[in-house]
């Protein structure tokens, strides 16, 4: 079969990496993904795929096969923007190979492994390996902003089921068996506005915010330390003033919480709590409502945890053997430290979850991200060969 597969995965090969480079150069930061997603479904169309829609939220889903086991592939079409085009060293959107790499924004992060999927979904029906199982291939929208919430709506809107799912970010072609969580919180101190010229008048929330401040980074600190799985970090503060004359009477900072497994809503409350022990400030995980591509709204709480599978599921199993064929020895195994639309599958859902994905993630929202061709081909193959295995 390894034999046979190959012989059909080099016939595409060019045609591949051409796919790759195609979606490259197609503009899709999140929220305005429709162009790509209308390339990718008319791709998916031409490769004779059994059943092909862009959903209502905008995501596009390809189907092989009808049969009892199902497996998703899941890779998001979304893009962060490009506010360093002049430090790119190659056109953001040139998809140019040099050195027997592909250039551009999202190489890496994720159109590489989509072109992956979609051409393994052709490849499993040619060589006829969705025999008793149904093949989902998933191009989801708004992941950058919104992780897990293209999925959960194909799994609750779309009532798609799957049995497994393979979520495709860069791992370097290891077997991702985890990953970390994250939440966004926003922190408030209200004050007393004032003169700037007789601040004593008022009460300046930014003082009041010192406090807070300083244990956000003492917390993050002790992360270290103890070296536990989660982290803190501040990523914006604002206040509200009239003018820069203006003592402010409201001053807001937002943190990026990472998760560690078992860190559940409960859990950040209570660190919440002992974080603005002795303050007036205000909380709340913020929520994340926006329109799609297509004009549906999108709403949920940024709250994602953190999940793992067992080494010794059936689909980690499936995995490993999968990958022990192809390549004649034992995948490196490892979790993700950032977070991906596995929170859907596996952290909500508790849906079987791994990761698998060409490219190095430490090179996604970077200038000159890229990601190698054979990484692309490697993918593919795997793609293609793990139903046998499962």
């Amino acid at each position: 079969m390894k034999n046979e597969m190959d012989e059909v995965l080099n016939a595409l090969k060019s045609d591949l990496i051409k796919f790759a480079q195609e979606l490259v150069q197609i503009k899709s930061f999140t929220g305005n993904e429709g162009d790509v997603a209308k390339h990718i479904r008319d791709e998916m169309l031409e490769l004779g795929y059994d059943n092909v829609k862009i959903d209502k939220l905008g995501n596009v889903i390809g189907i092989i096969g009808n049969g009892p086991t199902k497996i998703l592939f899941d890779g998001h079409m979304d893009t962060v923007t490009v506010d360093d085009a002049d430090d790119w060293t190659v056109d953001p959107f040139g998809g140019e190979i040099i050195d027997n790499k592909l250039y551009g924004r999202g190489s890496c992060d994720m159109k590489s492994a989509i072109a992956a999927i979609v051409y393994a979904g052709f490849a499993i029906k040619k060589l006829g390996l969705h025999e008793g199982k149904t093949i989902y291939i998933s191009a989801s929208v708004m992941e950058e902003d919104c992780d897990g919430g293209a999925l959960l709506y194909e799994y609750k809107r779309d009532e798609i089921k799957p049995d497994y799912v393979v979520i495709c970010e860069p791992s370097g072609l290891k077997l991702a068996v985890g990953q970390r969580g994250r939440t966004s919180i926003k922190i408030t101190t209200e004050g007393v506005s004032c003169h700037g010229s007789a601040p004593e008048r008022g009460v300046n929330p930014v003082y009041s915010m010192h406090t807070i401040i300083k244990r956000v980074e003492e917390l993050n600190e002790n992360f270290r330390k103890d070296k536990k799985p989660g982290s803190v970090a501040l990523t914006k503060i604002e206040c509200q003033t009239g003018s820069i004359n203006t003592v402010p009477n409201k001053c807001s900072i937002y943190l990026d919480r990472r998760l560690g497994l078992g860190e559940d809503n409960k859990f950040i409350e209570e660190e919440m709590e002992t974080l603005l022990a002795d303050t007036d400030a205000k909380w709340k995980v913020i929520k994340f409502d926006d329109k799609s591509w297509t004009g549906e709204d999108i709403k949920l709480d940024i709250f994602f945890p953190a999940w793992e599978i067992s080494k010794e599921h059936q689909l980690t199993q499936g995995a490993v053997k999968a990958l022990e064929e192809l390549n004649n020895e034992a995948p490196e195994i490892f979790k993700w430290d950032f977070s991906t639309n596995g929170v859907a599958s596996m952290g909500i859902l508790k849906i079987p979850t791994i990761g698998f994905g060409p490219g190095d993630g430490a090179l996604a929202h970077s200038k000159d991200e890229n990601c190698p061709v054979e990484d692309i081909i490697e993918a593919c193959r795997f793609y293609t060969y793990l139903p046998k295995c499962l």
